[in-house]
């Protein structure tokens, strides 16, 4: 917590500094009030004096405005306080997130940095409001009527000092138990809104596997089990007003008892009397409100532990000290004998975390500039993780990777993401219009670059078709949009401002095939067209696909399996020489289309390694191609 207020509270020091100043002016009326009224009973009451009493009643009333008007600046100066730094931490928070790569990201988990940007940081900012207001009344009434007390009367304050560490007794009790359960509820409430977010966001599948009994009941399990921490915390806490108020009332009785003898004897009067039965409930009231500021600071810890977390991980990924890079001239890109490749690995590896088995493993590979790369391979063989590391989303455990000659490594974030344009394997939209997501890339794009745009992702037809055009509203994730209408959206944003070096991530796997052919028609038109590009350098593209119709003809195809690589080289070379694409053909194309191509590049019959055509090195990497 206290590292939150180094970092945040700075511009609002001298709030923090009015705020409890004005609350202190109040609580020394506070203070005083107890005197007033003895004064009143002893002079006025006593002495039926209505004089007194009406005099001093106005010395009570003039206090309590003057109070009142305190209060309201110190209330005031907590509200800005409190909300002004959870909107600075609600915003560095989501910042620094934003800055976090893929593998902090997987370790923190969406669910729980929403818990964390939403609930943590209004537990910081009710314990900041309540620190600003109450830190500074609650102790110092409590130890000022103490001290006013004691000045009173020495043998009555001796209660004072009986009942208060009876009270921190219970306090220490209850709250030595309670800590620990503060900071499980954390947790178990980033648990509740994990499977929030899993069943919300999956209705859909829910509700066609007819699941919802089951959702239901793992909710619950969730909710109860969150429930059951906190009502355990609850009946603790429970215990600290019954308790106080129990000792207060025994003190307060103590009080009369004792104060009546002497009041009988002459030595205090009743005034005096009321006076310190005043500050007795001032002093364990005070103290019942210090046990529950104590609970709310403990909350508030746990979180800004949280909060520190996430804002003390230093991403991995990061581009500090790196300069723009130069990209190569025209014609050292065109070909020749140094032409630098458009995209290179070099033994690149990959892994999730330390220890854990490499996703990807060992691979190699230059792709020359305006060609095209396609990559395929069974579900989980590294395709999207491979691709994953050209706009560095993820780092290379070992090797390295190139784009335009550089290793991305060396490239400022913000250019090597405009060279690369990545379409996800999943369509992401956000909440706005279809022109709002398509200018992601360029805030400056004109109807007529859209346009292009769409057309090229064969998009156009069905944005003309709504009223409103490029300003027809998209609902959040773009649920008013079908999965193929979606991810043709998200193509066409990528083709905003024409990259050099577009990765369509399995992007296309919610077309038909029809529109599928069409547009990679378009994108390989498009590649081949360099006089649309700024520097007239054709457009490079990386296709990831589990469809042979898709990267059959691509200038290059790397096939890959268990992460590594099983096979490089165009589609007649692998399917003359790599067992495993040989596999994907004939599973996925018509017999006659295979029965084509194995007359035009392979034996009539499956080939045996021993009859198939030798392939270099380059073409085949694993054993069986």
């Amino acid at each position: 917590m206290i590292e939150l207020l180094r970092r945040f509270g700075g511009k609002f020091r001298r709030y923090m500094v009015i705020g409890p100043v004005c609350k202190l002016i109040e609580v020394i009326f506070d203070l005083l009030t107890p005197l007033v009224i003895a004064q009143m009973i002893d002079k006025g009451i006593g002495s039926h004096d209505v004089n007194a009493v009406i005099h001093y009643g106005m010395v009570l009333g003039a206090m309590a405005v003057i109070g009142i008007s305190f209060t309201l600046v110190c209330q005031k100066m907590a509200a800005l306080t409190s909300q002004g730094m959870g909107t600075d931490i609600r915003g560095a928070l989501y910042q620094h997130i934003n800055k976090l790569s893929y593998v902090e990201l997987d370790r923190f988990g969406t669910p729980s940095l929403i818990t964390r940007v939403t609930n943590d940081v209004n537990q910081v900012q009710l314990a900041v409001a309540l620190g600003v207001r109450m830190l500074i009344r609650w102790p110092f009434l409590a130890v000022g009527s103490m001290c006013a007390a004691l000045a009173i009367d020495l043998k009555l304050g001796m209660i004072f000092l009986i009942c208060t560490p009876a009270i921190g007794l219970v306090f220490w009790f209850v709250m030595a138990r309670c800590i620990p359960y503060y900071k499980q509820l954390q947790a178990k409430l980033d648990r509740i809104a994990l499977i929030c977010r899993e069943g919300l966001s999956g209705a859909r599948v829910v509700r066609a596997f007819v699941r919802e009994d089951h959702e239901r009941e793992r909710f619950a399990q969730a909710a109860d089990d969150q429930a059951h921490t906190a009502i355990a915390v609850g009946k603790l806490s429970s215990v600290l007003n019954p308790v106080t108020f129990l000792v207060m009332n025994l003190g307060v009785c103590a009080i009369l008892w004792v104060g009546g003898i002497q009041v009988n004897v002459g030595e205090l009067t009743q005034g005096q009397v009321m006076a310190f039965v005043n500050y007795m409930t001032q002093t364990l009231t005070s103290i019942v409100y210090v046990a529950n500021l104590v609970v709310v600071f403990t909350k508030a810890s746990a979180s800004a532990s949280r909060i520190n977390e996430v804002l003390n991980c230093e991403p991995s990924i990061t581009d500090e000290g790196n300069q723009p890079v130069a990209l190569p001239e025209p014609s050292e890109l065109a070909g020749g004998a140094a032409s630098v490749p458009a995209l290179s690995f070099d033994h690149a590896s990959f892994s999730f975390g330390a220890g854990a088995a490499n996703a990807v493993s060992d691979v190699t590979l230059e792709l020359p500039v305006g060609k095209t790369l396609g990559i395929i391979g069974g579900t989980g063989s590294g395709k999207s993780t491979l691709v994953s590391l050209i706009p560095r989303l993820y780092d290379a455990s070992a090797g390295s990777v190139s784009v335009m000659g550089a290793d991305v490594r060396a490239w400022p974030l913000d250019q090597l993401r405009r060279v690369v344009a990545t379409v996800p394997q999943r369509a992401s939209l956000v909440s706005g219009t279809i022109r709002s997501n398509l200018t992601w890339r360029d805030e400056a794009a004109t109807d007529e670059e859209l346009w292009a745009a769409l057309d090229m992702a064969q998009a156009s037809e069905f944005v003309r078709n709504k009223p409103q055009g490029l300003d027809a509203p998209v609902e959040a994730g773009g649920k008013n949009f079908s999965g193929g209408q979606r991810q043709r959206l998200t193509i066409a944003r990528a083709l905003v401002e024409y990259p050099q070096i577009l990765v369509m991530d399995d992007s296309a796997s919610a077309l038909d095939v029809k529109t599928d052919a069409a547009l990679r028609r378009a994108v390989r038109e498009l590649a081949g067209r360099a006089p649309v590009f700024s520097r007239g350098v054709p457009m490079t593209t990386v296709i990831v696909s589990q469809r042979v119709s898709t990267v059959r003809d691509a200038d290059m195809i790397c096939v890959l399996d268990h992460g590594s690589v099983a096979g490089l080289g165009t589609h007649d070379e692998l399917y003359a020489t790599c067992q495993l694409y040989r596999e994907i053909c004939q599973s996925q194309l018509r017999r006659e289309e295979f029965e084509g191509q194995q007359g035009s590049s392979a034996p009539a019959s499956a080939p045996s390694p021993a009859s198939a055509p030798a392939a270099p090195a380059s073409v085949c990497a694993k054993e069986g191609c």
